[in-house]
């Protein structure tokens, strides 16, 4: 996430527990005076979920605040699990104020009798509180599940559980009320202290199931089945031959993902690390703020000779080309080209040649699966080129032999049918000749091979001074 981003969910946010704020000061007075001019239990029960509200408001607005914040040196994963504490904190002051209102309904309906008023100033207010609550939640609840915030679910939860709760309280008020008109009044009078039972049941049940997600945040306990999905997802990426190992867990709107996946140990570090990038980018698919941790193991599983070979060219750290291997009643012949340091000595070289050699037999003669016999390893030791040669173009009439040539070459050998881009320049008293050989598009890889290897002896026969000789083909299509 860039700066800019983390910067705008900051600020939405920040702005989403801050007008909560706003919206539970001005519920919570607004009951608090109702419910003591009416004597309404249910309303006053009201003004203590609003006056809880109100704390879990400004806890959130803190928390958000806090949990936004990058990782430092003490904080190492963030601070989303601050996020997870504020729910925590929410969740505890819910049950104890829902204690006070059961002890206060239960005394109500069998101790003693409280006169209620139920006025158009009550039923006025619990109206307007479910518009104001359901404006919040739904704001709060969008914020929730854009940013993954835990403490502004908690939040939304609180508001969205002031509706039903108002609306049991508008219900208790109107039985009182019915209960005036039919001249049963005493009898209705219960019926406001049983709803407020009703919204701390309500209000029970919702910080419970809170309460649980919040622990198993602060326990570290990962979001059910996204293991699964990520280990589906990210089997089915080339080369990822098996999920080794998947740890997730959650901190506040952030998800922490790492995976051991077993790799091609023939694969360049490169190639290793554009498959963890690959694995970044699926898992971020199913988790879009996920901080994830991919390690690579590489594996000899089901790789061919000459990714073996590879595989232990680079494990010595060689750099080899130009590979051939073939079999007869000896046993394996391998064949190849080892690059070394120009200013090494023939001795060095030759140490290193080696050293390649008996891993190349150790690795392949104790392979289970194939138990081959070798019969020789040839390693031919060549120069690593430099990095970066001064060259010259020839003068025309030099160069133009070289290029009569080449065209007439193109006439005389099977499907050869045209050729493009001829160039031709001195490095170090030695003709570098590059050009474009245009062949049949039909043919197969061996015989276009073939054909330009003929093209290079023929050219390296009639020009000895020939160094570097770059054929690169092409399929022609005679339209």
């Amino acid at each position: 996430m860039t700066t800019a981003e983390m910067e705008i969910q900051a600020r939405e946010k920040g702005m989403a527990a801050g007008t909560s704020v706003v919206a539970a000061i001005f519920l919570t007075t607004m009951k608090i005076i109702v419910g003591l001019m009416t004597g309404s239990l249910g309303i006053l029960a009201e003004a203590a979920h609003s006056a809880l509200d109100l704390v879990a408001a400004l806890i959130t607005f803190f928390a958000v605040r806090v949990s936004d914040r990058p990782a430092d040196e003490a904080h190492m994963y963030g601070h989303g699990k601050v996020e997870n504490l504020s729910a925590l904190a929410e969740t505890v002051l819910l049950l104890v104020t829902c204690g006070w209102i059961i002890y206060e309904a239960l005394q109500r309906l069998f101790v003693a009798s409280v006169e209620v008023d139920p006025s158009v100033w009550a039923f006025a207010t619990m109206g307007i509180s479910i518009v104001i609550d359901f404006s919040r939640s739904r704001v709060l609840a969008r914020a929730a599940k854009k940013y993954n915030s835990q403490a502004l679910e908690a939040d939304a939860l609180h508001f969205s559980t002031d509706i039903w709760s108002s609306s049991v309280v508008i219900l208790g008020l109107a039985f009182v009320k019915f209960g005036e008109w039919i001249g049963q009044a005493e009898l209705f009078m219960r019926a406001d202290a049983i709803a407020a039972l009703v919204v701390a049941l309500i209000v029970i049940y919702v910080s419970i199931e809170l309460g649980k997600r919040t622990v198993d945040g602060l326990l570290d306990t990962a979001p059910r089945g996204l293991a699964a999905q990520i280990e589906h997802i990210v089997a089915q990426i080339e080369h990822v031959q098996c999920v080794m190992g998947t740890r997730v867990r959650g901190a506040g709107a952030q998800t922490f993902v790492e995976l051991r996946v077993a790799v091609p140990r023939h694969l360049s570090f490169q190639a290793s690390h554009e498959i963890t990038h690959q694995i970044r980018d699926a898992v971020r698919q199913l988790s879009p703020n996920a901080d994830v941790v991919v390690t690579t193991v590489p594996q000899a599983e089901g790789e061919g000779i000459l990714e073996t070979i590879q595989a232990v060219a680079a494990r010595a750290r060689c750099a080899v080309h130009n590979i051939s291997t073939h079999q007869t009643k000896k046993g394996m012949w391998i064949d190849l080209d080892l690059e070394v340091d120009p200013g090494v000595s023939f001795e060095q070289a030759h140490e290193m040649a080696t050293v390649l050699e008996t891993q190349l037999r150790a690795e392949l003669g104790s392979a289970e699966s194939r138990a081959l016999r070798i019969a020789d390893i040839n390693v031919h030791i060549e120069p690593r080129a430099e990095e970066l040669v001064k060259g010259h173009d020839l003068k025309p009439a030099e160069a133009a032999q070289y290029i009569e040539r080449v065209r007439a070459l193109c006439q005389e050998i099977p499907h050869a049918r045209d050729t493009q881009d001829l160039d031709v320049q001195g490095i170090d008293g030695q003709v570098y000749l590059a050009f474009h050989l245009l062949l049949d598009a039909e043919l197969s890889i061996a015989d276009v091979h073939a054909a330009a290897e003929e093209m290079e002896n023929r050219l390296r026969r009639d020009f000895p001074t020939l160094g570097r000789v770059v054929i690169h083909a092409e399929p022609f299509k005679n339209i």
